[in-house]
């Protein structure tokens, strides 16, 4: 008993960093759930900020039906998005080149369809991008108060 009585540095240091280590635990379960609709609606917000624009072009426009109620349910049988959001979703698909590198990909619309006329927009349609400059891949083509289509 004495020798550990002696050493009573390291027994502290232990009992700090175990003391850490269920913190740690205990915020991983219990932190607030983050919105992912939120989370996206900031990374737009960003980007329309910060973006610079680069001519693109539209591949096509995807409307996916909406999800069964299993396929929504998530850790401990939570909802993984809210009730309301039961309808289909919208995604454009477009192109656009930075530096001789052609990227290739989608943005959800759903619920930005003030900005846009679903009319004209069509296939090959040539488009103004929003993009990072320190991540090229991270793009827009519709904002809340931005549009780059035409």
């Amino acid at each position: 008993m004495q020798a550990l009585l002696a050493d009573w540095k390291l027994i502290l240091t232990m009992v700090c960093a175990a003391i850490a280590a269920l913190a740690m635990i205990a915020y991983a379960f219990f932190r607030p759930a983050v919105d992912p609709y939120e989370a996206e609606r900031k990374r737009r917000l960003h980007l329309n900020q910060i973006g610079r624009i680069a001519e693109g072009q539209v591949v096509e426009l995807i409307e996916h039906p909406p999800e069964s109620k299993e396929a929504r349910k998530g850790f401990f049988n939570k909802s993984a998005h809210p009730l309301g959001d039961l309808g289909p979703r919208h995604l454009v698909s477009y192109s656009y080149a930075i530096s001789g590198v052609t990227y290739h990909t989608a943005q959800d619309i759903t619920g930005l369809e003030g900005q846009i006329r679903f009319d004209r927009l069509v296939a090959g349609q040539p488009a103004s991008v929003k993009y990072d400059t320190s991540n090229p891949s991270d793009s827009i083509i519709v904002a809340d108060d931005w549009s780059g289509l035409r």
